[in-house]
């Protein structure tokens, strides 16, 4: 993936996972050092437009447009300490997803404990309790 590419999606992933309450802190750490390693090279490139990186788009290919040549321009898509930072946020944003499943439960059909493997409930009618013996 050229490094513009790799920008731009970290930049989106970064903008996203922020605005959720579940992002950690290291998503968010990331997402700020990407910026201000960005920030110097695109200030040069566009002094009358210092705030730049201060939007939260989280589409990859909008901030390609905005921002794609100034990346090439000021060489910071060839840049491995830039890219680097971007490839990071990426694998963070990728495992904060991993680490987080909203699970809605509209009944436990009786299970309860923890379960360490995958299970499957059937949901199908209940079966009736089998009758006593006849004495």
């Amino acid at each position: 993936m050229p490094g513009v590419d790799v920008i731009v999606a970290a930049l989106a992933a970064g903008a996203t996972a922020g605005m959720t309450e579940s992002a950690s802190a290291a998503v968010r750490d990331a997402y700020a050092g990407l910026k201000a390693t960005l920030r110097d090279r695109l200030r040069v490139r566009r002094p009358d437009q210092p705030d730049v990186l201060e939007v939260d788009e989280t589409e990859a290919g909008v901030w390609k447009a905005r921002l794609g040549p100034d990346l090439l321009d000021s060489g910071a898509a060839e840049d491995q300490e830039v890219v680097r930072a971007a490839q990071r946020l990426l694998a963070l944003v990728a495992a904060d997803r991993a680490n987080s499943v909203d699970v809605t439960v509209a009944s436990n059909y009786g299970a309860i404990g923890a379960f360490h493997a995958p299970v499957t409930f059937h949901q199908g009618p209940p079966v009736p309790p089998t009758p006593p013996a006849a004495p």
